[in-house]
């Protein structure tokens, strides 16, 4: 066995002190709660996670296999989601994502690893949580997770909610902090046994990406040139006396996976975007399109459902929103498609199990508490109803077709 050793400079032992002995406002068990309470909006915003147990399994080993080396001991989990975008992201408390779109652009392990080493970096420097302490008023933090998980709805907090999850899926973070994030990336990825030298190749192919199309990730991690050479310079520091790992078949067969259902997702992206423009027809046919070159494509399946439901096709929509659920039956959308396509068959109860479980994963979409009061209203449950019906135009800010009929209601009742 080949003996070796690694010396890593000062400046990760006092970077890792810095992240363990700062005054903390915000309680690690409610960071946790919070970062996991934006889970399924992260999914959602990003076209839900790529359904291949295979592909999610080996960036869970990946990402596990680095977080042995990091300072905070937290529930971490790692995602791959469906978006073309080329980004990737933390939330407070554990969960790291990464798109199809990086994924892709990727070329061995050692990247991968770094890209997941820079935002378990984020995490274990608290730049989320600091965030929200100094953003968000503390009783508010404190208080959010109780009220989501209350039987009754609370409108006002539930728009707080939405308000701070949209910062964190869109947080900018600062030079300073994009520096304390490389360092205990750097660190975390040498530990694990990869190649530190992955997280300037990926800067490089942030930079060659720029020139036609700026990576989402530069939106909200600015990568100036000095950030280039001074992690250069960090890197080449080091004595590395170890052969590190720069790359594996596993990598790149889950590439060539990912890789093969790339057509599906490109026919969906076309899809989504004439649907945005109000041109379902055209939208469908991508969205069938798109299962028929990938059978798991199950948010195309929730889009043709939502298409046919709207053409009054109900028993066909029902076998669509019906097959995404038994794909991916924990997300918000595939339980929304279920919920309101049992409504319109009258199945009222189990219309309702539906969007409560969509409630809970998202609770502030104004769509699920409306249906919820059409549900308890034709069940004859007059003031949950009622109640429902109150939560759901105060969520709406007057951008959904149903509020007149939802004021109606209410007058009625």
């Amino acid at each position: 066995m080949v003996r070796f050793f690694i010396l890593i400079s000062v400046f990760l032992i006092s970077c890792a002190s810095s992240t363990s002995s700062s005054f903390t406002l915000l309680p690690e068990r409610k960071e946790i709660e919070i970062g996991q309470s934006y889970i399924p909006v992260a999914i959602e915003e990003f076209d839900g996670l790529y359904t291949q147990e295979e592909v999610q399994n080996y960036l869970s080993q990946l990402g596990t296999t680095l977080t042995k080396h990091t300072y905070r001991k937290l529930p971490y989990r790692f995602y791959l989601v469906n978006s073309e975008q080329v980004n990737a992201f933390a939330l407070p408390g554990g969960p790291v994502f990464i798109t199809r779109g990086l994924l892709l652009e990727l070329e061995n392990e050692s990247q991968l690893a770094s890209v997941l080493g820079h935002e378990l970096g984020h995490i274990n420097a608290r730049h989320h949580a600091r965030f929200l302490e100094k953003m968000v008023a503390l009783n508010i933090l404190l208080g959010i997770g109780s009220a989501l998980i209350s039987d009754k709805p609370y409108g006002q907090v539930l728009i707080q909610f939405g308000q701070i999850g949209a910062q964190l899926l869109a947080l900018k973070f600062s030079r300073d902090q994009e520096r304390e994030a490389d360092k205990l990336g750097i660190e975390f990825t040498l530990k694990a046994g990869y190649d530190p030298n992955g997280l300037i190749e990926v800067f490089h192919i942030f930079k060659r990406l720029e020139k036609n199309r700026p990576p989402e990730w530069l939106s909200t991690h600015p990568l100036p040139e000095t950030r280039i050479r001074e992690n250069t310079e960090i890197i080449n520091s080091l004595s590395l006396f170890k052969e590190l790992i720069k790359d594996s078949e596993d990598f790149q067969r889950v590439k060539r996976l990912v890789l093969s259902t790339k057509p599906s997702f490109d026919e969906f992206s076309k899809g989504k975007k004439l649907y945005k423009e109000g041109r379902k027809d055209l939208a469908y046919r991508h969205f069938l399109r798109s299962v028929e070159l990938w059978e798991k494509n199950y948010q195309a399946m929730v889009y043709i459902s939502l298409i046919l439901l709207e053409d009054g096709r109900l028993n066909e929509s029902f076998e669509y929103a019906r097959k995404a659920y038994a794909i991916v039956p924990n997300v918000f959308s595939t339980n929304y498609a279920m919920g309101l396509v049992q409504f319109r068959r009258r199945d009222y109860k189990d219309s309702i199990k539906h969007l409560e479980e969509a409630r809970r994963l998202i609770p502030d979409n104004p769509d699920v508490y409306y249906y919820l009061g059409r549900n308890w209203e034709a069940l004859g449950y007059r003031q949950r109803a009622l109640e429902y019906y109150k939560t759901a135009i105060e969520l709406s800010g007057g951008t959904r077709p149903w509020e007149g009929d939802a004021r109606e209601r209410l007058k009625r009742l």
